[in-house]
This record gives C-alpha cells, structure tokens and sequence, in this order.
C-alpha cells in the first residue's frame, strides 16, 4: 500500500520490498523445503534469494525503466547501464538466518542519484516492520518519525556487529577488536543481517554498529537511514565516503565518536603507526598470532601456533628438524610485516 506522504520513488521502493517480503514468508512456512547453493564456503543463496530480487527489479523498472540496477545476486546484468538513477538491492539480506529458520532478514533496496543515496527501504517480513528514508526528510519506522540513541556513555551501549564468517577472513583481528570493546560496553550482539543492523542503529533500538567485507547493497539503504535519523556512519577511521570500502562503523554522534578510536587502528585504511599497535594487541590477546599479519586475509591454521611445542627438539637437531629457518622467520618485525600486507 502506497501513502501520499512518501516520495514517488520511495513508494515504488516500498511496493517492491513488500512483494519480495511476500515471497520470503510464504517460503518461511516450510524453509525445509527451499532449494539452497553455497556461492563460496558459509556464504549461501537460495531459489527465494533470486525470486524476491526478480520480483524487486521487476516492479522497479515497470515503474522506471530508464533506471540502472546493482543487484546482489545479478549485478549490473537489468537496467540501464548508463543512469544517473541506480537502484542498489539486497533481497535478502541474512539468508544463513532465513535457511535456519532463524527470524532475523530483510529485504534492502536503495536508489542512487549520480552515486549518493536519496532513498532507502528497509523491510523486515517477518515482523512486518518498514524502514524508510529519503534524503533531507527523515527516517521513519511504520511512518514513525525515528532518531538514534541520546546515550552518550559508551558502557552503557548496546553495539551490533558482523562476525568473520568466510574462509580467508582474519578472525584473529576480530579477537583483538572485541578484547578492547566488549569491557567497554554493556553488551555485543551479532544478529546476522547487516541492513537490519544498520536500521535498529537508526531506531535507537543498538547505540551502534561495526563490521568488515560488507558490500554496498548490505550498507547502501542504512546508511540513509542512519543519517536520516541523525547518527553518523563511515569506515574504521571515521572518513565518511565508505560505500564501496567494505568496512562500516555507525552509531549516534557520541558513541560514534568513541569508537572511531578504539577501531581505526584495526582499519585498513590505518597509518603505519596504528598498524602496529594493532599487532601488538593481536599477539597480546592471541599469542599465537607471532609473526601474523593483522591486515591479511587469510586465516592462520593451527598447525602453525604448534611450532613453539616443537623447538625443544630442535634445538638438539636443528639442521634434520629445519626449523632454525623458522624460527628466525616468526619473530620478523612488525612494521616489516604490515607494510608489506599493505
């Protein structure tokens, strides 16, 4: 159902989410049932992935057809290739969640205006709640007027997070960055759909919000709706032109202001200098981590954190055993090993 207190777009937008949300909750009554693939380890997609998505680019593009499409699971392949008007779609974001039976998705559907974003949709099918935004008008859940958190302490926040899900994601990284935060808060929640995340942040219902290997359609329309509500949104470093960076940090001006600090180092736009304090702070919380880099991606096999256990023996019998060479590897510098990760 449209309201006249809605942009055009918007309403277009809204109609699109709710048939795709129409499509998920039928196919939630037997989620058993639904046919599902894997695009890389732990990263799934199912046949109502691509049935809610056709059904979003279809209403879009009756409604505007000179309009460009950035689709998750179809990319560029609908729409005008050329357009100042690109609408950037997630039609299911938190499809592990979906195929558990594990009722936290949405649906997110953005529209670019010469690359910044103007509209925003975010709906949840199944509690039937919608987030909407347009730029210069305000965020809105259910057409109530929504405004991030007023807490300013940061012990008493609630932030989300995204955890390391994908073979080649640097967990030991995340280990480090929830050593120096979870002390510092009242509580760190994962629910698993980074949209629906951004959207609580705008809510007030979280006081913040963090993750990395985001893509664009997971941030573009709660990034809006972030603004909208008046909070902040940006990468690690706090720089706000971060769509395309895969890293995301936003919450209310206060809390966002103190997180900046305890995250940029972890950042991989960081300086050399942060780098190393973040190093620093992986091998004291992960003594494993020696000689690990802290902006690689790739996730460092236990096997390796067993060579301490090994070195008695080769002490007597280095050259048989080979490992002086990789002794002399692990306690490489610092600065030497971050600056060639980046």
């Amino acid at each position: 159902m449209s309201s006249p207190n809605l942009h055009p777009m918007l309403n277009v937008a809204v109609k699109a989410a709710r048939a795709a949300g129409a499509i998920i909750n039928r196919a939630a009554l037997d989620v058993e049932a639904v046919r599902i693939s894997q695009k890389q380890v732990n990263d799934f997609v199912t046949e109502v992935d691509h049935a809610s998505e056709r059904a979003i680019i279809e209403t879009l593009l009756t409604a505007y057809p000179g309009h460009g499409i950035l689709a998750e699971e179809s990319g560029t392949e609908h729409g005008a290739k050329d357009s100042d008007y690109v609408w950037i779609i997630d039609p299911l974001d938190g499809t592990t969640n979906f195929i558990h039976g594990f009722p936290v998705y949405c649906v997110s559907i953005a529209l670019a205006v010469r690359g910044k974003i103007e509209q925003a949709v975010i709906y949840d099918p199944s509690r039937n709640d919608l987030f909407t935004a347009t730029k210069g008008r305000g965020a809105f859940m259910n057409e109530r007027r929504i405004r991030v958190s007023k807490r300013t302490r940061l012990n008493e926040c609630l932030v989300s997070t995204g955890f390391p899900f994908r073979t080649g994601d640097n967990f030991k990284q995340y280990l480090a960055i929830m050593a120096d935060l979870m002390p510092r808060m009242a509580g760190l929640r994962r629910p698993g759909a980074a949209a629906l995340d951004l959207a609580y942040v705008a809510a007030g219902f979280t006081d913040g919000f963090f993750e990395t290997g985001l893509n664009i359609w997971d941030v573009a329309a709660g990034s809006l709706l972030v603004t909208e509500a008046g909070g902040l949104i940006g990468n690690f470093t706090g720089e706000p032109e971060f769509l395309d960076q895969r890293e995301c940090l936003a919450g209310a001006p206060r809390i966002y202001g103190q997180l900046v600090p305890l995250l940029a180092k972890y950042s991989k736009f960081a300086g050399l200098d942060d780098k190393l304090r973040a190093s620093d702070r992986m091998r004291a919380v992960d003594p494993s981590a020696q000689g690990g880099d802290t902006y690689a991606r790739s996730t460092i096999d236990a096997t390796p954190a067993a060579a301490p256990e090994t070195e008695p023996a080769a002490d007597a019998a280095p050259a048989p055993r080979k490992l002086t060479r990789i002794r002399r590897e692990v306690p490489v510098a610092p600065a030497e090993g971050d600056a060639a990760a980046k």
